[in-house]
C-alpha cells in the first residue's frame, strides 16, 4: 500500500510554466504535480484548441505553423495572469521569442528533459495526434528536434530529467527542485 506524500508547504506568486519536447509528459506530470502543490491545471494545447475550434492538427493543416504559434502566444499570454497553477506548453512554445521572454519574464519555466529513445516510444502511442512528426520516423524527428530546442530549453531555470519510470519520479524530482 503506498502512501501520499506529505502536503508541500510550497507557495508560489506566479505560474509555473512546463516546456520541453512532445512525449516528455508535460500534460500528464504537470496535473500531477498540480494535485501535490493543491494549484489549478491548465493544458495550453488544450486551450489552443478551445479558442479555435479545432484540433492542433487542423490548425496546422488549414493554417500552417506560423499562424498556430501566434494564437499559441496568445493563449499563453492570456494563461500567464500572475495567478499561480501549473501550464502544460507544447514543445515548440518556448522556441518562440516573445513566447519564451514572457515565460521566463512573468512565471517560472520547468524543462523536462527525455532520452529519445524514451520520446519515441511514447509519441508512437499516440500517432497521427503530432503534426510535426507527420509522415517521419519519430527517433529522427525528434532527434533533429532536440538539437535545435535543447539549447533554448536550457534557458529554464530549473531542469529536470524524466526517466522511464512512472510519472510521480519525476514529479518526484520536480519537487525536490522547486524545494532546493
Amino acid at each position: 500500500m503506498s502512501q501520499s506524500p506529505p502536503p508541500t508547504t510550497l507557495r508560489f506568486d506566479r505560474p509555473l510554466v512546463l516546456i520541453g519536447l512532445m512525449g516528455v509528459g508535460k500534460s500528464t506530470i504537470g496535473k500531477r504535480l498540480a494535485g501535490r502543490l493543491h494549484l489549478p491545471f491548465v493544458d495550453a494545447d488544450h486551450e489552443i484548441e478551445r479558442a479555435a475550434g479545432l484540433t492542433i492538427s487542423e490548425i496546422f493543416a488549414r493554417f500552417g505553423e506560423k499562424e498556430f504559434r501566434d494564437g499559441e502566444r496568445r493563449v499563453i499570454g492570456r494563461l500567464i495572469d500572475g495567478k499561480p497553477k501549473i501550464i502544460a506548453t507544447g514543445g515548440g512554445a518556448f522556441m518562440q521569442e516573445e513566447t519564451r521572454n514572457l515565460i521566463l519574464e512573468k512565471a517560472l519555466a520547468i524543462w523536462l528533459d527525455a532520452d529519445i529513445e524514451v520520446l519515441a516510444d511514447r509519441v508512437s502511442r499516440r500517432e497521427g495526434t503530432r503534426p510535426l512528426l507527420k509522415n517521419r520516423d519519430p527517433r529522427a524527428a525528434l532527434t533533429e528536434l532536440a538539437a535545435i530546442r535543447n539549447p533554448i530549453y536550457a534557458l529554464a531555470p530549473i531542469h529536470v530529467r524524466s526517466q522511464p519510470l512512472p510519472h510521480d519520479a519525476t514529479v518526484d524530482a520536480i519537487m525536490k527542485a522547486l524545494s532546493a
